[in-house]
């Protein structure tokens, strides 16, 4: 074998693999569709924006991804995204439920709106019980599988997002941990991953701006200077936690956060006085 054809078989980390990635159209959800293909990967991509689904899906090649409709709350559009990966290519490896969306920012909750709880916790936990449950339909018999969902920094801090979703990010990490507890047994391993804010069509609708001022901001307020937080660094860890490099962990909750949630503002003792 040329020294070529074996780095690229060392490095394709999800050779074989088959992989559903649930708001796959953009944002993170794109950004690891398309690390997922390089890898090896065969990918079907769920989502509701379908002109961009279908761009995305055919610029990774028909070969690579296909593109299903999924309104991820209603159970037959996941129940038929999984169905659909399993006939396209015949088996489930790797389940990623990324859908989200967040609601408008009001700080007060006598503000906040009962549609837009529910809205917001219809997509973000639903969405991702019901991704959980039908990967796990298909998992269980095959005793193997590596299911993954976007919780957020919110998901171990206040403060930092709308009480909607805050509330719907700590409930993704309880599902992770329950359901890693119940699938183990099977050979199933069962993560979530929690970024840092970065610049995805999400993020920048919350805060209303563009990607180099939500950076910047971002970037003062961060804890890790000298580097931004970008989609395929999320995509990589989630390239990570699929792969399986990391085959003995379960139930965990990584933070993509440049030590974000670990900082307490109330102190300041590691200043540099030129710094």
């Amino acid at each position: 074998m040329a020294i070529s054809s074996l780095l690229a078989a060392i490095t394709r980390r999800l050779e074989g693999k088959v992989a559903l990635v649930t708001g796959g159209a953009s944002g993170i959800g794109a950004c690891t569709a398309k690390i997922f293909v390089q890898h090896g990967a065969k990918v079907i991509m769920a989502d509701v924006q379908d002109d961009l689904g279908q761009s995305v899906s055919e610029s990774l090649g028909p070969s690579n991804c296909t593109y299903v409709h999924c309104d991820v709350t209603n159970e037959d559009h996941i129940k038929n995204a999984v169905d659909k990966t399993v006939s396209t290519y015949g088996k489930l490896d790797i389940m990623f439920n990324n859908a989200g969306i967040s609601d408008p920012p009001k700080p007060r909750i006598v503000d906040n709106e009962k549609a837009d709880f529910e809205r917001v916790l219809g997509i973000n936990v639903t969405g991702v019980f019901l991704g959980m449950k039908h990967a796990a339909r298909v998992m269980v018999p095959a005793r193997s599988g590596s299911i993954l969902s976007t919780a957020s920094l919110a998901s171990n801090l206040g403060g930092a997002s709308s009480h909607a979703y805050c509330c719907s990010k700590h409930a993704v990490v309880g599902l992770t941990r329950n359901l890693a507890v119940e699938l183990g047994q099977f050979g199933i391993r069962v993560n979530c991953l929690s970024p840092y804010a970065l610049a995805t069509p999400l993020a920048k609708k919350f805060v209303g701006l563009n990607d180099e001022d939500l950076e910047n901001a971002m970037n003062a307020l961060g804890n890790l200077k000298g580097v931004t937080l970008r989609a395929d660094d999320v995509a990589n860890a989630a390239l990570y936690l699929a792969s399986d490099e990391a085959k003995y962990v379960s139930g965990h909750n990584l933070f993509i956060d440049g030590g974000f949630g670990i900082v307490n503002s109330a102190f300041k003792i590691f200043q540099y006085p030129d710094a």
